[in-house]
């Protein structure tokens, strides 16, 4: 996909729903769900590719339970991107989780923050709660990468202002009586 001046980046194109708030956040209920830790997150013309640590545990016949750690590298296309963000809008309010987890919490929070910069091709990754991202960004005159960090206590400061920032839109309209 070439990147011309002035052209939307592909999230924002479609529907106003895609954005990276809700599209790293479904991406990061899906994560949490998988168990991965220590994720590496790079944008491509059809989707992100992840690839984290995933534990697996097994008990010893001494019964000490014991961990598997590997790599896992996963595709993500924007089909699965989409299921995922219906699949978590179905989930709210349903009570079948009392919080969120992890990732979903703070990638949510990351993607506000993209959603204001409005980069045109994200990569980044994650330590021990910590975050180290490279945007592509352009101006009128180049594209050049910034690098933003975001420690452990920036993810939970920010997400601490997260429901004071909410959108409009975000927020459920009261039932009309029919």
């Amino acid at each position: 996909m070439a990147i011309l001046e002035g052209e939307p980046m592909r999230i924002y194109e479609g529907s106003p729903r895609q954005d990276f708030e809700e599209v790293l956040r479904s991406v990061g209920a899906y994560l949490d769900e998988r168990g991965m830790r220590e994720v590496l997150v790079a944008e491509t013309d059809v989707g992100f590719i992840v690839q984290g640590l995933v534990v697996q545990s097994s008990s010893s016949s001494w019964g000490d339970t014991l961990g598997h750690a590997f790599k896992e590298t996963l595709t993500l296309l924007d089909d699965d991107i989409a299921r995922f963000m219906d699949d978590a809008v179905a989930r709210r309010g349903s009570g079948a989780k009392a919080r969120p987890d992890h990732y979903e919490t703070a990638l949510r929070v990351i993607g506000r923050y993209l959603d204001e910069q409005r980069p045109r091709d994200i990569f980044f990754f994650e330590q021990d709660g910590a975050y180290v991202l490279r945007l592509l960004e352009a101006d009128q005159t180049r594209f050049h990468h910034a690098l933003v960090e975001f420690t452990r206590d920036d993810i939970v400061e920010m997400t601490s202002r997260a429901p004071t920032l909410r959108k409009a839109s975000q927020t459920p309209s009261p039932a009309k009586p029919g």
